[in-house]
């Protein structure tokens, strides 16, 4: 049986994914499945810099904007949802091209990690995340970290949702994450994928590209956006999206609003290192250094040679 060829444009944040993907689908007579793991949640288009219609440019994008911030969803869910959107994709003759910044959707998806949903258990899960606001973020990463010493240094502290996933698992099963992933590993992919990510050879490029994006972000209405998350206290999903959760000490008066901007800025800087140092693991990508072309055109002519040299469309 043949496999489903697939292409994969992934990145850290503000790297140019989007318009990229964008390119691809028109050429390859494709269709966008998002890999974002905040783009999912309505109510969040400039916190999660969700793609405008005129950037998307007419291409279909699936598994963007379509559910509720208080509404849980996990890695399974998103590996079911992306395979069911893939199908209808290629079931329409089409290619389906993946984008996004979630190393940790796009490797599930494409290695074909399996999920155990039979473990969640809510009143664990609630007594986990009460301990985090007890003893801190650090405290828990700590007890995964004895646990579980892989998958803890896969896993940022501030990810609360994966650190406690991670124990959930351990406690209700006894198998450590990495185990189980591991094991789910030895059955093969059904995907082709053709994987290309765009980097910078000056990461200072990147970063001011990042302050420059959250400055736009502010100018677009992220303080009313992020002031409507603040007042809707349920929504614990939304709450974890960097732009939000620095904002917090300006809306209860007790920071300026330029010191949480600056740190709006420095947290996504560290999201963007924290995606590459993941990124980089992986040898099946090919490489883009942005910085070293003039415009989107001749990254483009890069990323078509490349798919042309892996499979045949």
């Amino acid at each position: 049986m043949s496999k489903q060829p697939i292409i994969v444009v992934l990145g850290p944040t503000a790297s140019g994914k989007t318009a990229l993907a964008v390119e691809l689908a028109k050429i390859y007579n494709g269709e966008v499945v998002s890999a974002d793991s905040m783009q999912i949640y309505k109510g969040m288009d400039i916190l999660t810099a969700k793609p405008s219609d005129s950037e998307m440019q007419g291409i279909k994008h699936h598994l963007i904007d379509f559910l509720e911030p208080e509404t849980d969803f996990s890695v399974a869910d998103y590996v079911r949802l992306a395979n069911n959107a893939i199908d209808d994709i290629a079931g329409r003759g089409k290619l389906p091209i993946l984008a996004g910044g979630t190393g940790l959707y796009i490797n599930s998806l494409i290695d074909n990690i399996k999920f155990d949903d039979t473990t969640g258990d809510k009143e664990l899960r609630e007594k986990l995340f009460d301990l985090a606001k007890e003893k801190g973020n650090h405290y828990l990463w700590e007890r995964l970290f004895e646990v579980d010493e892989v998958t803890a240094s896969q896993v940022h502290e501030n990810n609360v949702s994966r650190v406690i996933r991670a124990l959930e698992v351990y406690e209700k099963t006894g198998e450590k994450l990495s185990e189980h992933k591991r094991a789910s590993r030895l059955e093969k992919s059904r995907f082709e994928p053709v994987m290309i990510g765009l980097t910078f050879s000056d990461r200072q490029l990147l970063y001011d590209r990042i302050n420059n994006r959250v400055d736009i972000m502010i100018s677009e209405g992220l303080l009313n956006e992020a002031e409507d998350i603040y007042k809707n206290k349920s929504l614990n999903t939304a709450h974890q999206a960097i732009g939000y959760k620095e904002l917090i000490p300006y809306f209860s008066g007790q920071a300026p609003l330029e010191d949480c901007i600056e740190k709006i800025k420095l947290e996504t800087r560290r999201y963007a290192k924290r995606q590459l140092t993941w990124f980089r693991r992986d040898e099946r990508i090919f490489w883009i250094e942005v910085d070293k072309y003039n415009n989107l055109e001749e990254i483009l002519e890069k990323a078509k040679i490349y798919i042309a040299k892996c499979i045949k469309l």
